[in-house]
């Protein structure tokens, strides 16, 4: 067993618990069944984490830590449920805690450990796939979301004491995935210190080493209350499946986008289309590097998923991206789409340029862009046509591009 996925599963669910009644006349009693034994579209929510995780390609095997007084109502769940390569041991006060019990409990040949809720019931395989991969890379990893609405912090008294500038503020989730000797010398450096944690990448950051985020998915609810549990139930159809995170459910899971981006002609700047560099006088201007044939795709590819558009996650306003590769945005956009749960089936784009000549360029650019969105599956066409002397392009004072991207439910 190489990686291993750990599932701190031990905690109290005291909000669940109240908010169901579950702890009228039995203060005392750990209402874990009151929570992860709660019912999602009819299967229990552990079973839902479990299944999710086991379903993932790097994943050999589930280490699950329960309350101690429901360690054994776990294990015989479990294994009702079919389950292969679980293994449930009592949890510890903390999450920090169980994790770190699930650690010392590990064989000695895992060497990638991916730390999930088991509150958490509707992780994507694919999801722990690319956080996984980006942890091989890094060392640690970690998926998330960025804060769109506006944040302010509010006292005790209720009253507002500011607002939080929202600029790089991510909300992080599970799946986290980290280089097992990594994560034990962060426990162990915690616990030397008696710091306590929301989550491990926190103590992985303590030790100064970098943590990488990968988006996460909107579906990827906690259950902590009855209304996350009726939020989970609205991501699925009957039957068990997921809806797109669009919420819009189309006929035979295929859609269409359509993505278009226009750039004049400036002086010192490269031209950059579908990430090579053509020889000109002039390149496109833009607050990135001006590739509009990426843009365009990028465009078509959120348009097809349903997610909004490339201006909303990419402001041209903000420093970050000044001078941005746009194939890297391309496939952070890609990966977003993939969480979704699409998979694009083709891509076809067209160039509208009175010049420079583009033709000889056009095969490279293809395969460029089947690369930044994965490099599998989908079928790329890149061509050009001129705009015959009309209008703006035509007097070759910038180039626009066009592009249809078709997708499947994956």
């Amino acid at each position: 067993m190489k990686v291993a996925a750990l599932v701190p599963a031990a905690g109290q669910g005291e909000r669940m618990a109240r908010a169901l009644r579950l702890l009228e006349g039995e203060r005392d009693r750990p209402p874990l069944a009151g929570k992860l034994f709660l019912e999602l579209d009819g299967r229990p929510i552990l079973r839902w984490t479990l299944e999710g995780l086991l379903a993932s390609h790097a994943v050999e095997g589930a280490w699950v830590a329960a309350a101690p007084a429901w360690e054994a109502q776990v294990r015989a769940e479990v294994e009702r449920w079919g389950l292969r390569n679980v293994r449930v041991l009592a949890g510890g006060a903390t999450r920090q805690a169980s994790v770190w019990r699930l650690m010392e409990a590990l064989p000695g040949e895992v060497e990638w450990v991916v730390v999930h809720d088991g509150a958490r019931p509707l992780v994507d395989p694919t999801l722990v796939d690319r956080v996984l991969a980006a942890a091989l890379r890094d060392g640690a990893a970690v998926c998330a979301l960025p804060v769109h609405e506006t944040v302010k912090r509010v006292g005790a008294s209720g009253l507002v004491e500011g607002t939080v500038e929202r600029e790089g503020l991510w909300t992080i989730q599970t799946p986290q995935a980290f280089r097992r000797t990594l994560l034990a010398e962060a426990h162990q450096a915690a616990e030397r210190a008696g710091v306590v944690a929301t989550d491990d990448a926190a103590l992985v950051e303590r030790l100064g080493h970098p943590v990488r985020a990968v988006p996460g998915s909107p579906r990827n609810v906690k259950i902590t209350t009855p209304e996350d549990l009726d939020a989970a139930g609205r991501w699925l159809r009957p039957g068990g499946t997921l809806v797109p995170e669009s919420g819009i459910v189309p006929a035979a899971g295929i859609r269409t986008g359509l993505g278009l981006d226009l750039h004049r002609f400036g002086p010192g700047r490269r031209l950059v289309l579908g990430g090579v560099t053509i020889p000109w006088e002039m390149g496109l201007v833009g607050h990135s590097d001006g590739d509009a044939l990426a843009h365009a795709v990028a465009d078509a590819l959120l348009g097809a998923a349903g997610m909004g558009d490339l201006g909303g996650r990419f402001p041209d306003d903000d420093p970050a991206y000044e001078n941005a590769d746009s194939l890297l945005l391309l496939r952070r956009v890609a990966e977003e789409v993939a969480a979704a749960g699409f998979r694009a089936l083709s891509v076809d784009a067209t160039l509208l340029a009175e010049a420079p000549k583009l033709a000889p360029h056009l095969a490279q650019m293809g395969r460029n862009l089947r690369e930044a969105m994965g490099g599998e599956g989908a079928a790329v066409n890149v061509k050009a046509t001129r705009p015959e002397g009309l209008g703006a392009l035509g007097r070759a004072e910038g180039i626009a591009a066009f592009c249809v991207v078709t997708c499947v439910r994956a």
